[in-house]
């Protein structure tokens, strides 16, 4: 009976790997405490680029309450603030994810210590490591199921992705502060990797296997993981060759058609359900509302009108980017003094031929309207925009997610509404 006990997962001597152990466990956390810190501010920021609390179509996360606190109007500068803000985030969170593997292979002795709980304290220290445990597997595996446009998991990703970090990010805070001095007094010991006696614990075999590679060696290669991660999805965030080596991402390799017009995008026209009829010079109208009533623009009047330039960046949610387009059209505070918004350019509703999936409508900030660089855009690097990047007609705005640069537009409405 005890011969078999020894081989149940429960007994310290089932795990026998010497790499185990607080030293090893205490390096890759820290990594972690670092790390998933960044994690959170970005996704926070990126939250906050969609102002979801200007219009509810922005709002894909309903019922916030006070997990909103920190909303504020995403600001127009620098431009390629979003580009910056979600390309860390969602490339570091890639990063990390074989330094996430490591550390919960490091711990899952603990997972089958009996008695499971041995005092309140305890059951409540086991509770926060559930939570920070499903939740880090839940918030990854979502994030990179995103980032490959696989929405396998039941509704939307927003709300799931959102709400799970704030249950994760809190079970890690209270598990950061009760591990963090222990894990800094072990990392005294690592010149020497040697570990005091009153921090010898369930991580450390009683019967270790023979060594294979020395911890030192493990970090080095949970470190190449992450470079590994790192080189084979970072390109996605560039044009040119350096997309190519994004292999691991549906947004690297080479880009979409060449010429004016060969970047990169998300949505195609006939994936989202636009009739090409809909968008011909004759039949196309931009209606146009505000405080001195509507308009109805076609192209020809729109091209009427006095013409601006601007050099800005697509950036997505799901990491991926290009360098600066040259956008060419009519300024956004432009249209809205057609229709009575002259002096102070109010919030912009904008409408979307679009038939299907998210982001039909959006709300823009009168931040953003007020921006000379914010545009209609009808030409793209000196050409006529194609039907997937949005012809006859895009939004184009600085710092703002893709979705909110809405493509095919059938009608603007101006007035405040945040």
């Amino acid at each position: 009976m005890r011969d078999l006990a020894s081989r149940l997962p429960s007994s310290p001597g089932f795990w026998r790997s010497p790499l185990r152990g607080p030293w090893f466990t205490s390096v890759l956390g820290l990594v972690l405490l670092v790390g998933i810190t960044v994690l959170f501010v970005t996704g926070l920021l990126s939250y906050a680029a969609y102002n979801p609390d200007l219009a509810p179509v922005n709002d894909k996360t309903p019922d916030k309450g006070i997990l909103g606190f920190y909303l504020f109007a995403w600001p127009t500068d620098p431009p390629w603030l979003y580009r910056l803000t979600q390309g860390v985030h969602v490339t570091l969170g890639l990063v990390l994810i074989p330094v996430l593997l490591a550390k919960l292979w490091s711990v899952v002795p603990r997972l089958f210590t009996l008695p499971p709980v041995r005092s309140l304290a305890h059951a409540l220290e086991r509770v926060s490591l559930l939570l920070l445990v499903g939740g880090a597997l839940f918030e990854f595996a979502t994030g990179v199921l995103n980032i490959q446009l696989d929405y396998l998991f039941p509704g939307s990703f927003y709300p799931l992705h959102f709400y799970g970090a704030w249950v994760f990010f809190g079970a890690f805070v209270a598990h950061a502060v009760l591990k963090a001095p222990t894990a800094l007094r072990n990392l005294r010991a690592m010149r020497d990797e040697r570990v005091e006696p009153e921090e010898r614990d369930d991580l450390v075999s009683p019967r270790p296997a023979p060594p294979t590679v020395s911890r030192r060696g493990a970090l080095w290669f949970v470190g190449g993981g992450s470079l590994l991660m790192f080189a084979t999805n970072a390109g996605r965030s560039f044009d040119g060759p350096l997309r190519a080596t994004a292999v691991l991402s549906p947004h690297g390799g080479p880009e979409p058609g060449s010429g004016p017009n060969g970047f990169q995008i998300n949505k195609t026209a006939a994936h989202v359900g636009i009739d090409p009829a809909e968008t011909r010079e004759d039949t196309w109208r931009l209606v146009v509302t505000g405080r001195a009533g509507s308009v109805r623009l076609s192209r020809a009047d729109l091209l009427a009108m006095e013409q601006h330039s601007a050099a800005l960046p697509i950036a997505c949610v799901e990491g991926w980017s290009t360098s600066d387009q040259w956008w060419r059209g009519v300024r956004l505070r432009d249209l809205a003094a057609l229709v009575g918004h002259g002096d102070d350019p109010p919030d912009v509703f904008v409408e979307s031929l679009q038939r299907r999936g998210a982001f039909r409508s959006g709300a823009l900030r009168a931040n953003q309207v007020a921006d000379p660089r914010s545009l209609l855009a009808l030409y793209v690097n000196g050409e006529e925009l194609s039907p997937d990047h949005g012809h006859p007609a895009r939004i184009i705005v600085p710092a703002a997610p893709g979705v909110l640069n809405t493509k095919w537009v059938a009608r603007m409405t101006f007035g405040d509404m945040g």
